[in-house]
C-alpha cells in the first residue's frame, strides 16, 4: 500500500506548478478585464479595443497551454520493440559483443542512424526496445519519448515530437500576453506612483499586473529565444547539451536541414496552421533526415571522423536505411542528402494525427 500512496502523492505534487499557473492566469484575467479595463478605464472605445486584443491573446495562450499539457507524448511504434525470442536471447547473452550482435540484427531493417558514445546500438533496458533516433527515456514518465526535448514541470508533461509545436506556441503566446499587459498597464502604473489614481481596490490590481507581467516577460523571452535557436538548428534541448553520435562520429548539426526545412519539420508545410495549436509537424517521430556534410560555419565542413572522399554519397556508408515516406520529400532539393532506399515519388506532408501511433499510457 505504501508504494501506491507514494505514487499517488507524487502525481498530485506534479500538478502543483500547473495549478499555480492556472490560478495566476485566472487572477490576471480578473485584474485586467474587470478592475483595470472596466472599472478604471473611462474611454469606451479604448475599452473595446483593449479587451478584444486581450481576450484573443488569452484564448490562444490557454489553448496552446492546454494542448501542451494534455497531448500525450508519443512512444516508439511496435516495430522498435524486441520480439519475445529476441528478449530471451538478450537475457542469455552476456553484456558485450554478443549482446550487441543481437541488437544489430534486430535493428538491421529499422531507420536507426544514431549510436551511443561507445558506438553501440541504443537500447532501453527499461522499455525493452531499440531507441529510434532522437528518442530518450524519461525517468519521470518512465517511458521512451519520441524526439524528447525535456520534461517540463510547468506542464506536467514531456515535451517531445507530439507536442513540441504546442510548447513553442505556448511560450510565444504567453510572452505576447505578458508584454501586452505590461504595455497597456504602464500608464496606470505611472499614475499610481504620481498619485494620479483614485484610492480604490483597482490600485492593487494595477501593481500586481505590472510586476507579474514584467517579471514573466523577462524569463519567457529568454526561454522562447533559446527554443527559437533550437528550432533554427533542428536540435532538442538534450541534443544541445550532448551532441548526437552517428556511425561516422559526433555531429552537433547532424539533423540540420537548413533554416527553412528545420522550421517545416516542426511547423509543417502549410503556413495557415503555423500559429494555431493544431498538430502539423512533419514525419512520424521515428525517422529523421540526417546530414551527410555539415554546413554550419561554426564547425568544420565535414563532421568528425569523415575524410574528404566521404562527401561523395556513393562512397559513404550512411545513411543506409530508408527514411519514412513523410520525411523523404525534405531531401529532394538538397545536394548534401541521399535517398538510397527511398522512393522519391512517395513524399508527403506530415499532417497525420500523432494519436494514430500513440501507445496507451499505463
Amino acid at each position: 500500500l505504501a508504494p501506491y500512496v507514494r505514487r499517488r502523492c507524487r502525481r498530485v505534487l506534479y500538478w502543483v506548478p500547473g495549478v499555480f499557473i492556472s490560478l495566476l492566469l485566472g487572477r490576471s484575467h480578473y485584474a485586467y478585464a474587470v478592475q483595470l479595463r472596466i472599472v478604471s478605464m473611462e474611454n469606451v472605445g479604448e475599452q473595446v479595443v483593449c479587451l478584444t486584443a486581450y481576450h484573443l491573446l488569452f484564448a490562444m495562450f490557454v489553448w496552446s497551454y492546454w494542448k501542451t499539457i494534455f497531448t500525450s507524448p508519443m512512444n516508439p511504434s511496435r516495430e522498435f520493440h524486441l520480439s519475445y525470442a529476441e528478449k530471451e536471447l538478450l537475457e542469455r547473452e552476456p553484456r558485450g559483443e554478443a549482446h550487441q550482435e543481437v541488437l544489430r540484427r534486430a535493428a538491421k531493417d529499422l531507420p536507426i542512424y544514431t549510436r551511443t558514445v561507445s558506438g553501440a546500438i541504443r537500447y532501453c533496458d527499461r522499455c525493452q526496445l531499440l531507441k529510434p533516433d532522437r528518442c530518450h527515456h524519461c525517468s519521470v514518465c518512465d517511458k521512451c519519448i519520441l524526439r524528447m526535448d525535456h520534461h517540463c514541470p510547468w506542464v506536467n508533461n514531456c515535451v517531445g515530437f507530439s507536442n513540441y509545436k504546442f510548447f513553442l506556441l505556448f511560450l510565444a503566446y504567453s510572452l505576447l500576453y505578458c508584454l501586452f499587459i505590461a504595455a497597456t498597464d504602464l500608464q496606470y502604473f505611472i499614475k499610481f506612483w504620481t498619485n494620479g489614481l483614485p484610492d480604490t481596490q483597482a490600485k492593487f490590481h494595477i501593481m500586481f499586473l505590472f510586476f507579474a507581467a514584467a517579471m514573466f516577460s523577462v524569463s519567457l523571452s529568454s526561454l522562447f529565444g533559446y527554443h527559437c535557436w533550437l528550432v533554427s538548428k533542428n536540435k532538442s534541448t538534450l541534443e544541445a547539451f550532448r551532441s548526437p553520435v552517428f556511425r561516422h562520429g559526433t555531429d552537433k548539426n547532424g539533423f540540420s536541414l537548413g533554416f527553412s526545412k528545420n522550421m517545416r519539420q516542426v511547423f509543417g508545410d502549410e503556413k495557415k496552421y503555423w500559429l494555431l495549436p493544431i498538430f502539423s509537424s512533419l514525419g512520424d517521430g521515428c525517422s529523421f533526415p540526417t546530414c551527410l556534410v555539415n554546413q554550419d560555419p561554426e564547425q568544420a565542413s565535414t563532421p568528425a571522423g569523415l575524410n574528404s572522399t566521404s562527401k561523395n554519397p556513393e562512397n559513404h556508408q550512411f545513411p543506409a536505411k530508408p527514411l519514412r515516406e513523410s520525411q523523404s520529400h525534405l531531401l529532394t532539393d538538397s545536394q548534401s542528402w541521399t535517398e538510397s532506399s527511398t522512393n522519391p515519388g512517395k513524399g508527403k506532408a506530415g499532417m497525420s494525427n500523432p494519436a494514430l501511433t500513440m501507445e496507451n499510457e499505463t
